[in-house]
């Protein structure tokens, strides 16, 4: 059976709280089977010019030297009100972002309610773990084109069943991410399909789930 190469745009470093400095990350996941990996480090107002100034000069030097691998530059904008969402996803554009994630509402962690929504709406390219979706914010994604996330991760893919089902029903987009941290959380191409099949998708929605991957990283690389 052939399995796609892995397209992740949720993954952190020494940036923030992960493990790995940006070019070993870059190096296992190359080797695990990665086409893409899309860095996106915690950030709020008080670090986020510093993440993605870091986050782009590590994609720069490495790029080129390992080949067939694409490192984006993205942040993922965690725990910051809801009312001050928008703003902020404007300015990670300003500054270079090659893609917004906003960490939605898990189930395992005190984000403020309506933070899903307000993501939605400021146009961020994934909400991450969003598990307390609701009708209305799976609807307004779809027409909005933000991705919704299945993840690897512990904790947060407790849901997943839940986003996969709201998003099918609404048409909004999906991916699979790791939200890795260290060196045994990030995904293979075998975890990359299983993760979406054990949500709920059928084989050909994997296969839309990957054709929406290789169309938000081309949209991601013509940012750069």
């Amino acid at each position: 059976m052939f399995l796609p190469p892995v397209f992740d745009f949720h993954t952190h470093t020494l940036l923030s709280d992960g493990e790995l400095v940006p070019a070993e990350l870059a190096r296992r996941v190359k080797v695990a089977g990665y086409e893409v990996l899309g860095l996106a480090d915690h950030a709020d107002h008080g670090n986020l010019a510093w993440i993605l100034a870091s986050a782009r000069g590590a994609a720069l030097a490495l790029a080129g030297h390992l080949e067939g691998l694409t490192i984006l530059p993205g942040v993922e904008i965690t725990h910051v009100p809801p009312a001050l969402i928008g703003g902020l996803v404007q300015k990670a554009r300003d500054l270079g972002a090659s893609h917004v994630v906003v960490h939605g509402e898990s189930a395992v962690e005190p984000v403020a309610p309506g933070t899903n929504l307000a993501a939605i709406e400021a146009g961020a390219d994934l909400l991450a773990h969003p598990g307390l979706l609701g009708e209305k914010e799976a609807a307004r994604a779809a027409e909005k084109g933000v991705f919704l996330e299945l993840s690897l991760r512990g904790g947060h893919g407790l849901a997943n069943g839940r986003v996969a089902r709201l998003a099918l029903k609404y048409g909004a987009g999906l991916l699979v991410s790791s939200d890795g941290h260290d060196p045994g959380e990030f995904l293979t191409p075998e975890l990359q399909r299983s993760t979406a099949l054990g949500a709920g998708l059928s084989e050909e929605e994997f296969a839309s789930l990957m054709a929406g991957a290789v169309r938000l990283a081309e949209t991601a690389r013509q940012r750069l």
